[in-house]
């Protein structure tokens, strides 16, 4: 079976965490058990090493495990932070390592799955700096096992509860399994930028994080995945194929040439590909060749644009694959529902994807999540997305 490297830090919740790990024990699995002091002190090593048969593994300084925190990240197959506290997920998104699980987790191999399934009082929980730190993990990869609504230890009634031992035990096993069938993705990212003059560009507000965000999803599920970025753009956070591009046109000639050199099974065009291309530059009455020198500072140029065509009408054209499916994104701003569908449905219509992710601007929140919709074939929303990890999510189940 698999190697979980099991980590538990100080929650009550860790005799419920003692279930789980009994539990992937009898299905084969081979657990190796680390604890922070503070879980120590609900549950006994003890306990932890007779129901692994694993020594329970505690400090970063114990004599002969100066390098643990790299090695057993490295022997696991899956980490899981079982519970996992209001402190540790804070801990851990301000990249804080200054003991052993720290030091784990920061080390994490992010080609790797990474799980944790929080426990604490309901306020903790709903506390900002918690929801902040929670769509941060999030955002880099980490897989949540969302705590349960009930009555907690401290008597209060609300989130925060951990969740039950068979729901934890099947995350960990979903998380386990590789696809049976591998797909070869294409993922789009960032924005194009149109050269003025020599310093100048014409450019978007794109930053790339939903698109690396979604090939580091497929990547960790086992996929072959390559990115194609903005040179600007978020790169991958681990080792992992990518190209980068600059304006509209470097964008065309690397999508041209990589469908028809490489077999993909899917498309995922998230770019912010620019509708206008600069087609003359006029200063002071000369024309001005885009993409030369610097224009003076003073002058008053005068900026004709052309407009470019829809990259996302000959991705199955340029394919070596005809059954490839592709998915387009849609951004709105301000829009209303009506308006929302209405651009949806102009691209389902087209026949030239397969999904389309719609957002608009106006939702984006102040930390930076994106809620989203995605659309299928017929015309309805398939999946809700919270946040840019939900998309990522959403899509692979949808795909694979």
């Amino acid at each position: 079976m698999s190697n979980v490297l099991f980590i538990l830090t100080g929650s009550i919740a860790c005799y419920k965490a003692c279930e789980v790990i009994s539990q992937l024990v009898q299905r084969g699995h081979h657990v190796r058990p680390v604890a922070s002091a503070a879980a120590l002190r609900f549950v006994g090593a003890t306990t932890l090493e007779a129901l692994t048969h694993e020594k329970v593994r505690t400090d970063l300084w114990a004599e002969g495990e100066a390098l643990d925190h790299i090695n057993l990240d490295r022997w696991a197959d899956v980490t899981v932070v079982c519970p996992a506290t209001a402190n540790t997920l804070n801990a851990l998104a301000a990249g804080l390592a200054d003991n052993l699980v720290g030091s784990l987790l920061l080390a994490h191999d992010p080609h790797k799955p990474l799980l944790v399934a929080p426990a604490m009082n309901p306020a903790m929980w709903k506390h900002p700096a918690t929801v902040a730190a929670s769509r941060r993990l999030r955002s880099w990869g980490v897989q949540f096992i969302e705590p349960a609504a009930g009555r907690t230890a401290c008597g209060e009634v609300g989130e925060g509860r951990l969740a039950e031992p068979e729901t934890i035990v099947a995350a960990i096993d979903a998380a386990l399994v590789r696809p049976e069938h591998r797909l070869r993705v294409l993922v789009t990212s960032g924005g194009t930028s149109e050269p003025i003059d020599g310093v100048r560009v014409l450019t978007n507000i794109s930053t790339g994080a939903t698109g690396a965000g979604i090939a580091e999803h497929f990547s960790r599920l086992g996929h072959d995945v390559l990115l194609v970025r903005a040179a600007t753009s978020v790169p991958l956070s681990a080792p992992g194929r990518e190209e980068t591009y600059g304006s509209f046109g470097d964008l065309d000639a690397v999508l041209e040439r990589r469908l028809r050199e490489e077999h993909f099974d899917v498309v995922i065009h998230a770019a912010a590909v620019s509708d206008y291309a600069i087609e003359a530059i006029e200063v002071d009455g000369q024309t001005w060749r885009p993409g030369a020198g610097k224009i003076p500072s003073q002058a008053t140029p005068l900026i004709r644009l052309r407009r470019n065509p829809k990259l996302l009408d000959k991705l199955r054209s340029c394919s070596l694959n005809p059954a490839i499916r592709v998915v387009a994104f849609k951004l709105t701003k301000e829009a209303d529902d009506a308006a929302m569908r209405a651009a949806v449905e102009a691209i389902l219509a087209h026949g030239t994807a397969d999904y389309v992710v719609q957002n608009d601007l106006a939702q984006r929140e102040p930390d930076g999540a994106f809620p989203a919709d995605i659309w299928g074939p017929q015309r309805t929303i398939v999946a809700h997305c919270r946040d840019r990890a939900d998309i990522a999510l959403a899509l692979a189940t949808l795909l694979s």
